[in-house]
């Protein structure tokens, strides 16, 4: 059975977590570019979180820092041959985390730490770390 059919849940959730991706990314760059004054590649170093660019780019940041691991580790497991429904399942719970994540970071304007995005943070590394030992596991069951 081809890969994209075995993993079309997997597959589909990875789609949708580069979707967001770059929606976070023209989101960060459009909201910057309309600041007057705004220089392409300098970020105000006076804004905070009240100031939705800061926020628009710090959730872009977040998840350039966070996504390669998932990205690695879902496509680790797919190739490894983890088990279809466990890893699909591990993508959809990062890609949700992360739109989550993200609607907060939007719409909360706190420096208070942790913050309610935080939960989500966690539960979207909490899915990298799953799929790790998924595609471990599969790579060790092979290899005997």
């Amino acid at each position: 059975m081809p890969i994209a059919e075995t993993y079309h849940l997997a597959l589909l959730g990875l789609l949708i977590v580069v979707v967001t991706l770059v929606t976070q990314m023209l989101v960060a760059a459009v909201s910057k570019a309309k600041q007057p004054g705004a220089v392409p590649g300098k970020m105000d170093s006076a804004l905070s979180h009240a100031s939705f660019v800061f926020r628009a780019n710090r959730t872009f940041a977040n998840s350039v820092d966070n996504t390669p691991a998932l990205l690695g580790a879902a496509l680790l497991a797919i190739v490894a041959g983890a088990g279809a429904n466990w890893v699909g399942i591990w993508v959809w719970v990062y890609a949700l985390a992360r739109i989550t994540h993200m609607a907060l970071y939007y719409g909360i304007a706190t420096e208070r730490n942790p913050s309610p995005r935080t939960h989500f943070f966690f539960l979207g590394l909490i899915a990298t770390i799953a799929l790790l030992i998924q595609a471990g596991l599969a790579l060790a069951s092979t290899g005997s």
